[in-house]
């Protein structure tokens, strides 16, 4: 285990060592433009959530590592070396680019995207300037340092845990339920409702009405709890058995509510939310809503209890209401959100996010707001390689999670519970004890009052005896996405569909803890400390979604939507609820994926600053002189009873006697 470290405006001064040099032609570093070219090639990926986190971090960690082996203080994550040149810049342009090119060539050979993502990746290294077929790892070359940190990260790729060699598969995990068909009414087969249910949407019904299965897509990444991580600790992982295999949970948030326990009433109340959300998709309902940070946001972490913020703390002025369509900002906050196919995926999400922030002319480029102004690449490669080790340590504790605890979609438990019949009125029609709730105006039993003429289950009439509730009416009420709108309505609840594209429906793997709630909560974590402020450059940062133009599942929004947050963490949050307006998770995975991503964003931080700092390799050599004796006494004790020290070994947050114990127990050791 290595010691967490906070940064004092002591230390920021070690943090820069470059000069700012002219930005490339396309005004940003070379970092930024290799993970565009990155971000690009995810998009033309397989939605893979948990190997893109990896693909992020590993291609910070080639592109940091050619950045610190021409530095004095930082420490390279894998590369063993040091290069001294006359022109650093120069020198740390080309070693990243042949870095990234070479990991990024690698990875996404064999990429579904691969005929568009290869050749720009080629065209990248060409508008350079630099020798693409150089492929040497000899020397002291810039290229060919670069080679070697590319070589380096691959190796580390190979042996960690991820089974890259097999494209990524499972090795020991399988579903204990057979597939959903979601074109098919109800949930006929499921026979754990409280495991994860594959869904098959490629199927066909033989002239006996059976249903054949054509295939379903495995889980994804169950096991990837095991894969080595960037700052994950062992105190806070436990290790749990079953059929076979080991599986490896950091954070562990304990059982979720399962059917047919003690905490059924959880279990059921928990997805009838999300079909309450679901009733909320509707742009014709009349409902408006403040979507500004004036009134949305700043929530006791964990809970959804903020009602946004008195004032602007850059402006000092109030923020300005932003009233919307509640149909439309709920449709669009589902959709800017969902990171499902053709996206950068939830880790991929929050790099545009940080380079947004990047761009922003308010940003000041400090790190954690404090020392001097950094230069683009040094902020983007920190940048990077922070983030990137942050969200491939969500990817290994949520997934380990999600492996583990094999929790159900609601699409599953909707159906499945609504198949029962109804659980809150013994005597009436449909009765079961492990049936949907009833709510009224949501969930009913369709009986031959309501679907008289001019009742609300008219349309309904011949069903009676199901379950119906009040929810977005699904894919099968839209001819032309481009066009049509599903709207809400009584639909029955055997066929009730995530507010997600025909072809998707709900992600391929089990849900709980969520990983868009784990990603993004430790993505404003570590956002806050990086940027040394918790608010958006300038109080606020925006997203458009014009009329009628940014929704795919469906026309709209009807108007033009802004998104608006005060806070990384109200982006965050939002993105959580996103999940449920999405049909995506229930509540009950969406809470503990937003505390776990508390811990994991602060971990990564600190984490990251042992290698800006030079204290990764050898903690405890607080001046980095290859020693730890006096003069590192001295600097701590220089440093005694403050707070976010490079000085407070043990990362609490003061720097005292647990520190000076660490130190002494270290005395007289030489650096490796």
């Amino acid at each position: 285990m290595r010691p967490k470290f906070a940064l004092s405006a002591a230390v920021a001064a070690v943090t820069a060592v470059t000069c700012a040099t002219p930005a490339l032609a396309g005004g940003h570093s070379v970092a930024r433009e290799w993970n565009e070219q990155l971000l690009a090639a995810i998009r033309k990926d397989f939605a893979r959530p948990t190997v893109h986190a990896r693909n992020l971090f590993h291609i910070s960690v080639a592109m940091w590592d050619a950045w610190a082996v021409y530095d004095t203080i930082a420490d390279p994550f894998l590369i063993e070396e040091r290069q001294t040149v006359k022109d650093v810049q120069a020198a740390r342009e080309e070693a990243i680019s042949f870095a990234a090119y070479r990991v990024l060539k690698f990875r996404f050979q064999n990429s579904p995207g691969a005929a568009t993502s290869l050749p720009a990746f080629d065209a990248m290294m060409d508008s350079l300037g630099y020798d693409k077929n150089f492929t040497s790892t000899v020397g002291d070359s810039p290229a060919a340092v670069g080679n070697r940190c590319a070589t380096a990260v691959l190796a580390f790729g190979a042996a960690d845990n991820s089974n890259e060699a097999n494209g990524f598969v499972n090795q020991f995990y399988a579903p204990v339920n057979e597939p959903l068909v979601p074109p098919l009414p109800g949930n006929p087969d499921i026979t754990d409702p409280n495991r994860w249910q594959p869904l098959a949407l490629d199927f066909f019904v033989d002239q006996s009405g059976n249903v054949i299965i054509g295939g379903f897509p495995e889980a994804l990444s169950p096991e990837w709890g095991i894969v080595s991580p960037f700052g994950l600790e062992p105190e806070d992982l436990t290790i749990y058995h079953r059929d076979g295999f080991d599986y490896w949970v950091y954070y562990d948030p304990g059982d979720p509510p399962y059917h047919g326990t003690a905490t059924e009433q959880e279990y059921k109340d928990g997805f009838v939310r999300v079909v309450e959300y679901s009733s909320k998709l509707d742009p014709a309902s009349g409902q408006t809503i403040d979507i500004g940070p004036g009134a949305r946001g700043n929530n006791t972490p964990g809970t959804n209890d903020g009602n946004g913020y008195d004032m602007n703390p850059v402006t000092g002025m109030p923020y300005t209401p932003n009233v919307v369509p509640e149909g439309d900002y709920f449709r669009v906050l589902a959709e800017f959100w969902a990171d499902g196919p053709a996206s950068e995926t939830p880790p991929g999400h929050w790099f545009t996010i940080a380079n947004y922030v990047s761009d922003h002319p308010l940003v000041v480029k400090q790190l954690n707001g404090q020392g001097p102004v950094l230069d683009d690449l040094e902020w983007d490669v920190k940048l990077y390689l922070t983030l990137g080790g942050t969200m491939h340590d969500v990817a290994i504790a949520a997934w380990g999670v999600k492996g583990w605890y094999d929790y159900i979609r609601p699409v599953s438990a909707i159906r499945f519970m609504a198949d029962l019949g109804q659980s809150s009125d013994p005597m009436g029609p449909s009765y079961h004890p492990g049936g949907i709730p009833l709510v009224t105006d949501l969930v009913e039993v369709v009986t031959s009052a309501t679907t008289a003429p001019g009742e609300r289950h008219e349309h309904l009439a011949g069903e009676e005896g199901k379950i119906a509730i009040y929810a977005w009416k699904g894919p099968d009420f839209i001819g032309n996405p481009m066009f049509d709108t599903a709207g809400v309505d009584w639909i029955l609840a055997e066929n009730w569909w995530p507010y997600q594209r025909p072809s998707f429906v709900s992600p391929p793997f089990p849900g709980y803890v969520s990983g868009h709630s784990t990603y993004s909560r430790a993505a404003a974590e570590m956002m806050s400390r990086f940027t040394g402020s918790e608010f958006f450059p300038g109080g606020m940062g925006v997203f458009d979604a014009p009329q009628n133009e940014f929704l795919v599942f469906e026309e709209g929004p009807s108007v033009d939507i802004e998104l608006q947050w005060a806070k990384y963490a109200d982006a965050a949050d939002e993105c959580s609820l996103s999940r449920i307006y999405g049909g995506i998770h229930p509540p009950q995975d969406d809470i503990p994926g937003r505390l776990m991503g508390l811990e994991i964003g602060p971990n990564g931080w600190n984490h990251a600053l042992t290698y800006f700092l030079g204290t990764a390799i050898c903690p405890g050599d607080l001046n980095g002189d290859g020693m730890i004796n006096g003069s590192d006494l001295a600097t701590l004790l220089a440093n005694w009873g403050g707070s976010l020290s490079i000085a407070d070994l043990n990362g609490d947050g003061i720097v005292n006697g647990t520190d000076l114990a660490g130190l002494l127990a270290a005395w007289g050791n030489s650096c490796p």
